[in-house]
């Protein structure tokens, strides 16, 4: 328990030296803040680790509740500070703070921890690389935040291998109101069939249909679907012990498989303006979505929209894609970066200008560049079957693969890393 209770204090320091950054002018801008990650989130933590030691059995819903609400304060503050010179310090933060529910991680929390650690690290770099040259203070806290999930992993498999270990002579342990506990929940619905690819020149035949359905001018507006807003799934391990959807990570060790899966649950789509932020989510083969009066201090989020098209016009400052598939997106300018995460089988066409365009835990990813933005860079991590598209005088284009496999070799001071020739 000392060494635990170790390590949630060191990360409640380095939350704190976060805000301190921001509130001493370290970081510029809007003062960022942990958004909820605060000396009560932590000792709900510990007191889970406590009641485990000391009593036999659980009520785990119970106990991590407001454990649960926690973290999705923390997520949905990274979202309201997207503007933040410190966002990527956010979103490591937001990244990573779900490893705290590996206490719901049988029978292997201790590999679930590593993978919420890798999750923050495409921003984590981003703050090394922004700071390295620049302000040291940042670059100490990346290493220090990044020891912890290093030392918590460690403690994990050491003391709680297969997952949260309880006392087997201590009192059991019960809710606080003496709730009784609910059923253990049952195994993820299966992922849906949004079509299977029938080889030879589909990929081909799909992608000319795609971008056919965009290309329609201002007949594209005809299928602009407007709906309330509801409430949107978040990363969340903690929900895996309260019943509810998870979208990966490894299953609790108290799901156990049924002859009958439960029916996925479907949400309404959205598509609204929401502060500065353009909500696209759910949305489910719709063809003709148009995002156009915009300004330069808005972004655009899409979130789990499949078989469907996205046309932004205008200038904004980003857009992002995150667990997408067989979507299109057209756009005009984007003065910041353009971002797809999660995704598979997506096509991105720049019609003006965009600096950067980041692609990360993506499978199928085809970038078509304009003219004005032959210039732009394009980051790639974990990601596979990434094309980019170079247009050529005669309006064609030239489809140029993204290397995935790379050659290390140490030259006697440094490590160089090279494209293979297999990779293309």
């Amino acid at each position: 328990m000392a060494e635990l209770a170790g390590l949630v204090q060191r990360l409640e320091v380095a939350v704190g030296r976060l805000e301190a950054m921001s509130s001493s002018g370290g970081g510029g801008g809007p003062a960022a803040s942990s958004g909820g990650i605060k000396k009560n989130a932590y000792q709900i933590y510990l007191t889970i680790i406590s009641s485990a030691s000391s009593k036999r059995g659980s009520v785990l819903t119970s106990l991590l509740a407001p454990m649960s609400k926690v973290i999705q304060e923390v997520q949905a503050f990274r979202e309201k500070n997207r503007s933040s010179p410190l966002f990527n310090h956010l979103s490591a933060v937001s990244e990573s703070v779900p490893a705290l529910g590996w206490v719901a991680m049988a029978p292997k929390p201790g590999p679930y921890v590593k993978e919420m650690q890798d999750a923050a690290m495409f921003y984590t770099n981003r703050v090394l690389k922004d700071y390295k040259e620049k302000d040291k203070m940042h670059v100490e806290w990346v290493n220090a935040y990044v020891s912890i999930w290093t030392e918590l992993q460690a403690y994990v498999k050491q003391h709680h291998t297969t997952g949260l270990s309880w006392s087997q002579t201590g009192p059991v342990a019960s809710a606080s109101r003496g709730a009784p506990a609910p059923p253990p929940p049952g195994p993820p619905p299966p992922p849906m069939d949004l079509g299977k690819s029938s080889g030879g020149d589909s990929g081909a035949t799909n992608r000319n249909a795609l971008f056919a359905s965009i290309n329609k001018g201002a007949d594209i507006t005809k299928g602009l679907k407007h709906v309330s807003d509801n409430q949107k799934t978040h990363k969340n391990p903690v929900l895996k012990a309260q019943g509810g959807p998870l979208p990966s990570g490894p299953k609790p060790f108290a799901a156990r498989p049924t002859a009958a899966a439960s029916p996925a649950r479907t949400l309404p789509p959205v598509l609204e303006l929401d502060g500065k932020k353009w909500k696209v989510e759910n949305q489910e083969g719709a063809h003709g979505l148009v995002i156009s009066d915009t300004e330069l201090k808005q972004v655009v989020y899409a979130f789990k929209c499949n078989n469907s098209t996205l046309q932004v016009k205008g200038k904004i400052n980003s857009i992002t894609l995150d667990n997408c598939k067989k979507l299109g997106l057209v756009f005009d300018d984007v003065v910041g970066i353009v971002e797809v995460i999660n995704c598979k089988d997506v096509k991105v066409q720049v019609m003006g200008k965009v600096p950067t365009i980041s692609i990360n835990k993506t499978d199928g990813c085809h970038v078509y560049l304009s003219k004005d933005s032959l210039s732009c860079e394009i980051v790639s991590a974990k990601s596979s079957e990434m094309n980019v598209l170079v247009p050529n005088k005669d309006g064609e284009y030239t489809e140029i693969p993204v290397p995935e496999q790379f050659k290390t070799v140490w030259d006697g001071s440094k490590l160089v890393t090279t494209a293979t020739e297999i990779a293309g």
